[in-house]
């Protein structure tokens, strides 16, 4: 049962590992941490097929742990985590509650579900998901009833109203784009968001489908762009595209596809001295760029990692390459692609060029994620020899620097590679830059001859 308890979230097959006993305690025993900040939990869910028998077994747990439920129905998770920010009228008093949990498979294959939770408006991850994965498997002999009573709250209207409020100013302002949802959450969301701004678009996939009929919900992969490019071709100057609930974006002109270290440094040119926190798989174009303006902060990959440290420093924003956004400057912190492209629209429509700014950019040559096949039970051991193997033979190889804040990001005079272990399957993560292709390609085998090197010593 443990793999499903991750670093970030809880997350498995529907049925084989996500079954009625399972999220049934599950519910009982992330109530019982809930209680103790609040009596409040609410519940929302995705658009795959099975979120709503998840969500009776999921309420069913929280309601034995006596925790009064606040369910918002079907909404992209940035709305969950919205909610955690907002109070609802209920029994004549307005009320906080003290943890969301979103049911989401994000971006995986359909037969996934799994469950993003928010305690205290701080994210539940890494150790808490363990231990609690930990109690789960010890109780596995407590039945919980049927027991799925809830109250309805107005999530996404209040969520939808908010927005309108906040970038009223965009109203009737047609950028001439395109939006592909994918078939997730988001549409469900920026469907009455256009409305009431008067906003016009080519809308593609906007009807909820849980078996994804059309394409994979993920715009970090460039083949599920493939219907946003066509729309582009045929005359949309810019088109957004969104996972399968909501929180990462990929945003692309007719000439360029922006990844979100690219619209960090952008977001970064709108504000005052900021200060902006990226993961290490960002582009070192990014970070020098932010320096000269502000501060960036490089940090570990991960949601969970980056929405703490943008609490505990109130940096103005956070960004991940594939499209996770997190605004602190005039929002809450936590990653909302909805939001995000408002911002974007908000640029737009002040006469930002982004063709242009991102072609003053210097130019450096990078791969996208490549992905090397290991166990669970080596992954991180290679990444220690690794590091050991880099650090002997520094000088040698011509390194300028290992920072090991999340793997070991290995810089050269003329490029930098990345090798992470992934936290949630049983891979090393590596992305490699440079100054040049024929730089770029001396890096990339250089550090592949060495994970080879650090396997074996693992063995």
């Amino acid at each position: 049962m443990q793999h499903i308890f991750r670093e970030y979230d809880i997350r498995g097959i529907f049925q084989e590992d996500l079954n009625e006993k399972t999220v049934k305690l599950i519910g009982y025993f992330l109530g019982k941490r809930i209680k103790k900040r609040g009596d409040y939990a609410v519940v929302t869910y995705d658009a795959r097929t099975h979120s709503p028998q998840l969500s009776d077994w999921l309420v069913s747990g929280l309601n034995a742990a006596e925790v009064i439920v606040l369910h918002g129905g079907l909404v992209p998770t940035p709305v969950n985590y919205f909610c955690n920010f907002n109070t609802f009228r209920v029994g004549g008093k307005e009320v906080m509650p003290a943890g969301g949990i979103q049911i989401t498979g994000s971006h995986n294959p359909p037969e996934y579900n799994g469950f993003k939770i928010t305690i205290d408006q701080l994210p539940f991850y890494g150790e808490d998901i363990y231990a609690l994965g930990r109690e789960v498997e010890a109780n596995s002999h407590i039945a919980i009833a049927d027991e799925t009573d809830a109250i309805e709250i107005p999530a996404l209207e209040k969520y939808v109203d908010y927005l309108t409020k906040e970038f009223s100013a965009l109203k009737g302002f047609d950028p001439k784009m395109a939006i592909d949802c994918g078939n997730g959450a988001a549409g469900v969301a920026i469907e009455p968001l256009l409305e009431k701004l008067a906003i016009s678009a080519t809308k593609l996939y906007f009807e909820p489908d849980g078996t994804f009929p059309n394409h994979h919900p993920d715009p970090s992969e460039e083949e599920n762009l493939a219907d946003l490019k066509k729309v582009l071709q045929k005359g949309a100057a810019y088109g957004f595209a969104f996972d399968g609930d909501g929180d990462r974006i990929a945003f692309l002109s007719r000439k360029h596809n922006f990844k979100g270290d690219i619209l960090a440094l952008f977001f970064a040119k709108t504000m005052e001295n900021p200060t902006v926190i990226g993961e290490v798989k960002c582009s070192q174009v990014m970070y020098d760029g932010i320096n000269a303006i502000g501060k960036a902060i490089m940090h570990k990959t991960g949601h969970s990692n980056l929405k703490v440290l943008l609490k505990e420093t109130g940096a103005d924003l956070a960004a991940e390459v594939s499209g996770h956004i997190f605004f602190n400057d005039r929002y809450f912190g936590y990653d909302d692609a909805i939001y995000t492209m408002l911002r974007i629209l908000e640029m737009l429509k002040n006469g930002f060029d982004f063709d242009a700014e991102y072609e003053k950019l210097p130019v450096l040559y990078s791969t996208d994620e490549i992905k090397v096949p290991t166990t669970d039970q080596k992954k991180f051991a290679i990444i220690d020899a690794l590091k050991a193997l880099l650090n002997e033979r520094k000088s040698e190889l011509g390194i300028k620097d290992i920072v090991t804040i999340d793997g070991v990001r290995v810089i050269f005079e003329n490029g930098w590679g990345l090798v992470r272990a992934s936290n949630t399957t049983p891979i090393l993560v590596t992305r490699f830059e440079a100054v040049s292709p024929e730089a770029l390609e001396r890096i990339r085998n250089l550090l592949n001859e060495m994970i080879e090197e650090a396997k074996h010593t693992v063995g």
